[in-house]
Parts: C-alpha cells; structure tokens; sequence
C-alpha cells in the first residue's frame, strides 16, 4: 500500500484554532470563514495572514465591496499582530470594486487570477465572497446559479496550490444544500449573542476534509492580540498525564508548609491531588495557602496563585507579596466578569506550561457565609485539575 498524501499543514497562528483543526490548515485547500457582520471574521482572516505571511509564503489579500484596503488597515493596525513592514513585500491587497462594477463576475474572476499569477501568493483571501456570489447572478440560466459562481472560483484558486480564505457573510452556513459546501475543503463559522451584559463569542468548524477537527461550538475572545479561541476540552491540549507511577499511587507527597497538617496528612499532599479549604473569614485559609506556595518557593518550586475575585491582592498579605515580588509565584488576576469555565482553565494550564509552577492556588469566593480556597498542585509535565478531596 503507498503512503498517504502529505497534507502539508500550516498552523494558523490563532491561540486555540489548530486544536480544534487538528493541527493547521492543509495545502491546497479552500476554507470559507463565515459569520454575522462584526462577528470577527475580517480580525481572524487577518490575524492568519500576519502570522504567516512573509517574503517566502507571500499574501494576497482581495477586498470587493467591503471596506477598502485603507480603512481595513486603519482598523487592524491597532491588533499587536499587526506588522507594517509586511505589507508590500510580504503581502498585498488589491480592491475589485472597479472590476466588478465594469465587468462583473467574469471581470472580477479575471482580476484575481492575473494578480495572483503576477504575485505567486501562497496566501488568498478574498473578502467579501458574497459579493463574488452576487456578481454572478445575472439572466443568462448558464450563469445564473450560485453555484456555477461558487465552482468556477474554486476550480480556478485550487490550481495555484495555495491556501484560499473566502470570508463569507452569511449568519448561517448550517445547511448543507448551501452551494459553498461543494467547493470549500474547510468552513469556519463564528457566532455572537448577547447575553444579558455579556457578549457571548462561539466557533465552531463546520467542515475540514482529511482532519479530525474538533466539532461543537467553542468560545472565543476579541481582544488586542486578536482572536484567542478556547476549545471545549481540558486547558485545549496544554494538560498532559504524567507518566510517573507515582502520580497515581499518590506515594510521592509535598509539604502543606504546616508540620503539624503534614503529619496528619500522612507526610503532606500527594503529588498531583487537589485539596479544598473551607471555612468562614478570618479561619487561616488564605495564610494556609501562602504557606502552601512558600514551602515550595524554598525547594525551588515555582507557584502561581489565581484570585477570581475583587480586592484579594489589594489584601494585606506581606508574605503572598513578598513571593510574588521575589519572581517565585505568579499571580492570575480577573480582567473581565464573563469568563467562561473554558477560558479560566486555559488561562491556569497557559500560566503553568510558561513559568514551569508546579503549585497552584485558585482562590473563588463561596457563599455568602463562608469562601473557599481550592488547592491544586502541579505535576511534571501539567497540571491535574481534579475534584476536591473529601
């Protein structure tokens, strides 16, 4: 049996998207990013674009009836993914709008094939591709239908061997009679609700041929960096199972800080168990797991402490301070009131894959009559987020 085809993958750059694809978006192929204006679909086709293009792996970005190129660029100029020095050498934008008020769908189609001829992108992105659909309506029957237009730009982008991005407004692409579904190989789709005061953000992929993407709806955020998508499984990949017997048997044990705790612990924690710490204010819990991280800042154990809630670092707390000061525990903070259980474990196994902890303290307000500090600590090669000890 001969070898299978290389897909040749490229990772798109975009926190959390080559998760749920999988790995990257394959040679050759067309991928349709869809979504409801303001939805973020310009962002991400940009975001992909700046991460990958470059002198050798050229962009072409097309533009129809959208925004023009100079507006666009006044916008995504304030993401930090953005970068002048690319523009020109690296990637191009070229407006059809001339083209496509003078000669239509076959102007257009013409336009782009010959700058891509000209400028060898092995980046396409054509935006918007609604309006390629629309000049291509016209009352000759032969060239009536969407999807005559659909095949005739897909046969024609799919002999440059590039990677095609058609960025599609459309608030449903769901169903599967929709004639974008015969040419595109991928199809991204970005969904946004509001939610009493919150702005609920969703991705979900549609469609990816030859990949076991992730399916269902994921969240995401926009923020200056751009799009950050934060897939439905346990810290997106980032959380590894130690291979360390140990780890289950929980024979390995690290110390509370307390003596006295450790011995009726039986030597201390066991590495890898989480532990709950409850009691009303003022009982010690927040000294307890200062304690908990101190006692790993003096073995050489790297700490992080995570409050999701109002005030707590503003708290008196010398020796927290003190560790956080000294560069031997990291501190997560909230940034916003609607996260989602996925970007707060994303966040805690991001923090801990980039400083190397292996203690980690989340501190949640509980009810009104009682908080609690839960206790996880960290493992060789990740981190064990598991239900509190009983």
């Amino acid at each position: 049996m001969s070898d299978k085809v290389n897909l040749c993958k490229l990772p798109t750059g975009v926190p959390g998207l080559d998760t749920l694809l999988a790995g990257g978006i394959s040679r050759d192929s067309i991928v349709v990013l869809s979504g409801a204006p303001g939805s973020g679909k310009t962002t991400l086709a940009h975001q992909i674009m700046f991460a990958l293009a470059s002198e050798q792996r050229k962009a072409l970005f097309f533009t129809i009836l959208g925004e023009p190129p100079l507006k666009m660029l006044r916008f995504q100029q304030q993401y930090s993914f953005f970068d002048a020095t690319k523009i020109g050498a690296a990637i191009k934008y070229v407006n059809l709008a001339d083209d496509l008020q003078k000669s239509g769908f076959q102007g257009v189609l013409q336009r782009i094939l010959a700058e891509v001829h000209s400028f060898q992108p092995e980046l396409i992105f054509v935006d918007s591709f609604k309006s390629v659909v629309e000049a291509g309506k016209g009352p000759d029957p032969s060239l009536a239908t969407v999807q005559y237009v659909v095949q005739q730009l897909g046969v024609q982008l799919s002999t440059w061997h590039a990677r095609t991005f058609l960025i599609d407004e459309n608030a449903d692409l769901t169903h599967e009679e929709n004639p974008v579904f015969a040419v595109a190989d991928g199809v991204i789709h970005l969904w946004q609700n509001l939610d009493q005061n919150a702005m609920v953000r969703k991705v979900r992929v549609l469609k990816m041929r030859g990949s076991a993407h992730m399916a269902g709806l994921h969240t995401f955020r926009i923020t200056n960096t751009g799009l950050h998508i934060y897939p439905c499984i346990l810290a997106g990949g980032i959380v590894t199972t130690p291979e360390d017997p140990n780890f289950c048997s929980g024979s390995t044990r690290v110390s509370t800080g307390s003596a006295e705790l450790d011995a009726m612990l039986g030597g201390g924690l066991p590495v890898g168990f989480s532990a709950m710490i409850q009691g009303p204010s003022g009982a010690g819990k927040s000294v307890l797991a200062t304690s908990f991280l101190k006692a790993g800042a003096a073995i050489g154990e790297h700490g992080i402490i995570a409050a999701y809630e109002n005030g707590f670092f503003q708290a008196s707390n010398a020796p927290l301070h003190a560790l956080i000061e000294a560069g031997q525990v990291s501190d997560l903070r909230p940034h916003s009131f609607d996260l989602s259980i996925e970007e707060v474990v994303t966040e805690l196994a991001e923090a801990v894959a980039r400083t190397g902890a292996r203690r980690l303290v989340i501190k949640q307000r509980g009810s009104a009559h009682s908080n609690e500090i839960r206790t996880f600590v960290t493992v060789e090669d990740g981190i064990e987020v598991g239900a509190p000890l009983e």
